[in-house]
């Protein structure tokens, strides 16, 4: 969805979304790595229960997701291989349209889970607590929404989910969910409050009961950020990950023209059977 090649292909009329695939690969901590390597129809195939780019894949058996990654970082080019292993422990089917038209929706598909994490390149080994989410819809992000944040905590009711938005019309909408035991419930939405800003001054809100602390920023872009930060949920302080990501930035040509230093296109083999 943050594709130039795509979006250059739209404004042409040749936008095919499979023609413009690509799996992103962030490794934070020390070292650390990204990759975000797109690849066409040509290298790409799919069905039910998987998913091949180039010569990384994901693969679905019905609980647990495999994704065996075989990427290369950009701009410097270092390997970037392994296997993570997501086993979910409850499926969730609640879609959220997150417009007025249905065009764009949210779902949790695992909100918790376990996951299992061997690189090679580099060498690096760790299990743990993980979360899986996917948004889909039927036209690019930036007709519908100006600006959004997102930002997931797990407290002693569950995993909880706080959505804020600024459709492309101007209005806003915001929701709140918590995923426990098999359930979906409500919550109510504390106000949306200011971090600090990033690297390239794009403003950034969580929402918190009481003003929020950044604990480290994971993503710093011209028009997207990703921060580790502490909030209240229920009167108790909790640790989430949020998201704010400025579409009017991303629409820039300036940062159109920065896009292809961190996501180049590249042909590669084609997509093993």
């Amino acid at each position: 969805m943050f594709s130039p090649y795509y979006a250059r292909a739209r404004r042409k009329g040749q936008g095919d979304p499979e023609n413009h695939c690509a799996l992103n690969v962030a490794l934070y901590g020390k070292p650390r790595r990204w990759a975000m390597t797109e690849r066409g129809a040509s290298r790409m195939m799919r069905d039910a229960q998987r998913f091949t780019i180039g010569p990384s894949r994901m693969t679905w058996d019905g609980n647990i997701l495999t994704i065996d990654i075989r990427e290369r970082c950009s701009p410097l080019p270092f390997p970037l291989h392994g296997v993570v292993r997501l086993c979910a422990q409850t499926l969730y089917n609640a879609p959220v349209p997150l417009d007025a038209n249905g065009k764009h929706y949210w779902q949790a598909v695992a909100p918790h889970a376990r996951v299992s994490v061997e690189m090679e390149a580099p060498g690096l080994r760790w299990d743990g607590a993980a979360y899986h989410d996917m948004n889909w819809g039927e036209e690019p992000l930036e007709r519908g929404f100006r600006h959004w944040t997102w930002a997931r905590a797990t407290t002693s009711r569950g995993t909880e989910v706080l959505y804020d938005v600024e459709r492309r019309d101007g209005s806003h909408f915001s929701f709140g969910r918590c995923f426990s035991a098999g359930q979906v419930s409500d919550r109510p939405m504390p106000e949306a409050l200011p971090l600090p800003r990033g690297l390239w001054g794009m403003s950034r809100f969580v929402n918190s009961e009481t003003p929020p602390k950044l604990i480290s920023t994971l993503e710093d872009a011209p028009f997207y950020t990703r921060n580790h930060v502490g909030i209240t949920l229920d009167g108790k302080p909790c640790e989430a990950y949020h998201e704010s990501l400025s579409l009017e930035r991303f629409t820039h040509p300036l940062v159109q023209l920065m896009l292809p230093f961190r996501m180049p296109r590249f042909g590669g083999a084609t997509a093993p059977s």
